[in-house]
């Protein structure tokens, strides 16, 4: 009795299907990747940066101060101090 994955002997026609269905299955996730970040969503590698302060919380204020040379390292980190107490640690550091 003759089945189909031994036609004539060999694998047969039907052996050519499973490198196209793994070939669809890549490019599937490659167009599922691709379109996740270009709508500008993180995709599951990759976490949300809550190190860097933005907007005009108060460590982002003192940051900011700290590059433009208004103050020094000494009052910086001074400063920095005061903040972790009131608000708890920074995460990272808030250079």
């Amino acid at each position: 009795m003759e089945t189909l994955a031994h036609w004539d002997g060999g694998p047969g026609p039907w052996i050519l299907l499973f490198p196209v269905v793994w070939a669809a299955v890549v490019v599937a996730a490659v167009t599922v990747l691709r379109r996740t970040v270009r709508r500008g969503r993180p995709g599951p590698w990759r976490l949300p940066d809550n190190r860097r302060p933005t907007g005009d919380s108060p460590l982002a204020v003192l940051g900011r101060r700290f590059a433009s040379g208004e103050i020094d390292e000494d009052e910086y980190w001074r400063r920095l101090s005061v903040l972790d107490e009131q608000f708890g640690p920074t995460k990272g550091g808030a250079a």
